[in-house]
């Protein structure tokens, strides 16, 4: 072939589209990928498809949440290697992901059983429908294995329903003493229910501590013995200020 003729050939080359060139995969891709985004939006897999997402958010707030406090947690006060600390900080964020998975996927199926089987309607949610659902997945992922991460999860959520049941106790309408509640008492309450309660949480677990430590959570005691134990002894400069020991 002369010079003239490769010339001729490498100019036809150069003039060809040049998606010719390039894969064709990217379309094809495009479009199972709005097939999937369609299919996924479909009303009758939205039930199921929500328990998927349910124990996808699960593992991913029970990571971010465990994560940074047991590497904290576990690397300052945890003695051994640092690939044994590690092993520990992986199960700990993986047991914590892993509760409020399987609480979800519990708890939102049996939501969607209860639904279907409410004898007001199918597909209408029972007003304790929340309630029961609740009392299954916390009895089967809590309440069954009671491990020191459950016992966190539970005592946390404990305190945060506390709060909202005092909330809820002076509402208006919420139970048969509600009438007996004025706006000037319901005022009164709600401004001093938070020191009356700090208060009270304070002088009870000082009064435990002091005389039924072993009763406090372990990780709770060691913190108090720290504090307020161990500052009663000292034998020089150094342990009074530099170490506790």
């Amino acid at each position: 072939m002369t010079s003239a003729q490769l010339s001729h050939a490498e100019a036809l080359l150069i003039a060809e589209p040049k998606s010719d060139l390039l894969p064709r995969s990217s379309g094809g891709m495009d479009t199972l990928l709005s097939q999937l985004d369609a299919l996924i939006l479909k009303p009758e897999l939205a039930p199921l498809l929500s328990l998927v997402k349910g124990a996808r958010n699960g593992i991913v707030y029970g990571s971010k949440v465990r994560f940074p406090h047991a590497l904290v947690m576990i690397f300052l006060f945890r003695s051994g290697t640092i690939r044994e600390k590690t092993k520990l900080v992986l199960k700990a964020t993986r047991q914590h992901a892993r509760n409020l998975s399987t609480f979800a996927i519990i708890y939102k199926a049996s939501m969607i059983l209860l639904r279907n089987i409410n004898p007001g309607g199918a597909g209408k949610e029972g007003r304790y429908d929340s309630f029961f659902a609740g009392l299954l997945g916390g009895y089967a992922v809590f309440g069954r294995q009671p491990g020191s991460i459950s016992q966190q999860i539970v005592i946390y959520v404990f305190a945060r329903v506390m709060l909202s049941l005092a909330k809820l106790a002076i509402q208006p309408n919420m139970h048969p003493l509600s009438s007996l509640i004025t706006p000037e008492a319901r005022t009164k309450i709600t401004g001093n229910a938070w020191p009356v309660f700090a208060s009270m949480t304070w002088a009870f677990v000082m009064y435990i501590f002091r005389w039924y430590p072993e009763t406090l959570a372990s990780s709770l005691r060691s913190s108090m013995v720290y504090i307020y134990a161990d500052s009663d002894h000292w034998d020089s400069l150094r342990t009074l200020f530099i170490h506790n020991k």
